[in-house]
């Protein structure tokens, strides 16, 4: 026996922009329509889409599938309805552990008051050992036989790799063709290297994007316009913006957005700590202190965020960005990158993955496929 539709009325927050309305839905959106009547002040959106998000909770993606569950409910509580564990690099028999516990989580109908766990985001070891950020010294090249053996798993989804390594664009388009979004990050190549990558997964029909856009690959200069200048260039390429206010200054995201419109989506590269307030904590073995809402290495490096996606919705608001925008930001763009056409919109016959919001821009309630996640807001 199927439980009856639900329907939340409110303001919609629809591509063309916030209007009153109501949305019926069971596990899939049956009805979405716009009315011009009063419906009150909460707002309706999306369920928000991470592509990048290693922890939460005290839960982390490298520590098999009960972190991965913990982590899936933390984010889920914050408006995130689908996201991708995200792993780090550490030596090989634990990176495939990790991918492990995902596959099992996914193989168990995934994680009960969480977000939708569709696969993993393996960041990490085949990125530039000259270019780690927060990562621990446990880089390799991407061999044919490491990407067979990661692909195997069958749950890699996206993939970042720094494009100046011994094999790199092979392993690109290894993965391109097994379907998995090809993040290029935490590398010291120049633009052109950058462009001839991205030029070669193109003419494949790959989903390409920046791994977390301006971190862990230097900056723009007019004569030097490294892999960020590349990157935007680029007219396929999704970008993936932290915005914490640490990671990324406003200004150089609304560059991205102006550089790259419709292509920006905003992700948390959450670690173990977020939501936990200051502490000490750690990331891949590595000791972390987190201070006034910033974490670190002891040699000051910036190790992952402390963000929420609700929080990221609330900055990129704060920068002048139009809601509709933001929203897309969240939800259909990440969607696209990942080649996924069952969620990220309000849209009749699409997953119903909502995030409802109050007039300040808190969550409220959250449902993953027509589930609440919230008790105390049925």
């Amino acid at each position: 026996m199927t439980d009856p539709p639900r329907t939340l009325r409110g303001l919609l927050v629809l591509p063309g922009g916030v209007t009153p309305g109501e949305v019926t839905f069971g596990r899939r959106i049956e009805g979405v329509t716009p009315d011009a009547a009063p419906s009150g002040e909460h707002l309706i959106l999306p369920g928000f889409i991470d592509t990048h998000v290693h922890g939460g909770a005290g839960g982390d993606t490298m520590d098999g599938a009960g972190g991965v569950r913990t982590l899936a409910r933390f984010h889920a509580r914050h408006g995130t309805t689908t996201l991708l564990p995200t792993t780090i690099t550490n030596r090989w028999e634990n990176v495939l552990a990790a991918l492990a516990g995902v596959r099992e989580v996914m193989e168990a109908g995934g994680v009960g008051g969480g977000a939708d766990v569709i696969g993993a985001h393996l960041e990490g070891p085949f990125i530039s050992p000259g270019r780690l950020g927060a990562q621990p010294p446990n880089a390799v090249d991407p061999t044919p036989d490491l990407v067979a053996e990661v692909l195997e798993t069958g749950v890699v989804r996206a993939v970042t790799l720094a494009p100046e390594l011994s094999g790199a664009t092979e392993a690109g388009m290894a993965f391109a063709q097994a379907g998995v979004r090809v993040g290029i990050g935490h590398t010291r190549a120049d633009a052109e290297t950058v462009t001839a990558f991205l030029n070669a997964l193109s003419e494949m029909g790959a989903h390409t994007c920046a791994t977390h856009l301006f971190n862990a690959m230097g900056g723009i200069e007019g004569r030097t316009p490294g892999p960020p200048g590349a990157l935007l260039a680029d007219p396929h390429a999704f970008i993936e913006v932290i915005l914490d206010g640490i990671h990324v200054h406003r200004t150089g995201f609304l560059l991205a957005r102006a550089a790259a419109p419709g292509r920006v989506l905003l992700i948390t590269d959450a670690m173990r700590a977020a939501g936990l307030g200051d502490g000490e904590s750690e990331l891949g073995g590595q000791p972390v202190t987190v201070l006034d809402g910033k974490a670190t290495l002891a040699d000051g490096t910036i190790a992952g965020s402390l963000l929420t996606l609700a929080t990221a919705l609330r900055n990129a608001v704060r920068a002048g960005i139009p809601l509709p925008e933001v929203s897309a930001m969240l939800s259909e763009t990440p969607a696209r990158s990942l080649g996924l056409s069952d969620r990220g919109r309000l849209k009749p016959g699409l997953r119903a993955d909502l995030t409802v919001l109050d007039a300040d821009l808190n969550v409220i309630q959250v449902y993953v496929a027509g589930a609440p996640v919230l008790e105390d807001h049925p």
